[in-house]
């Protein structure tokens, strides 16, 4: 079975790309962060307060193994760290698997988080340079995990259904 994995930085669209997508070719949508919170009965949000990062990883890492098993077609949006911690990279390169790095400029992600600030720990009590700081030393410790997709596609300028246009041409 076909697993079509979304990577990428918060706010480069993986999960709204992936929802898209998912009605586009008919495989079923899971977000990682989700299975997670329904699993463990708490948002990601307090499981780093409560258990700190290294206990979210490890869930993070049994949860995605579980799910990459499941025996059907899938598009999965993983968070943003997934691909960098516990050995998530060579889960992500089976051959079954398929990864799709959402690409989007420091300035786009900026643009976009900003509006989502109370809902990101990480960057909710950062202010517009200490914000543009975070995304860049974030993306620039990231990227090797991030290049190491199968396909790269940049969200800057591009609505959703041009990006899932863009995706579907390389997957058909």
């Amino acid at each position: 079975m076909k697993k079509i994995i979304l990577i990428g930085y918060m706010g480069s669209g993986k999960s709204t790309i992936a929802k898209l997508l998912s009605k586009s070719i008919g495989f079923e949508y899971l977000d990682l962060d989700e299975l997670i919170e329904k699993e463990l009965d708490s948002s990601v949000s307090s499981i780093f307060e409560q258990k700190g990062e290294v206990y979210f990883r490890k869930k993070e890492h049994e949860i995605l193994k579980k799910t990459l098993q499941l025996n059907q077609n899938l598009i999965i949006s993983l968070g943003g760290g997934t691909p960098c911690f516990a050995n998530n990279l060579e889960l992500l390169q089976a051959d079954t698997i398929t990864t799709i790095y959402l690409k989007a400029s420091i300035e786009n992600l900026y643009r976009r988080l900003q509006f989502q600030k109370a809902n990101r720990p990480l960057i909710a009590s950062k202010n517009e340079e200490e914000m543009k700081e975070f995304i860049a030393k974030h993306l620039f410790e990231r990227s090797f995990y991030y290049n190491q997709a199968k396909y790269i596609f940049t969200t800057d300028n591009k609505s959703p259904a041009e990006t899932v246009s863009e995706i579907r041409a390389v997957l058909i």
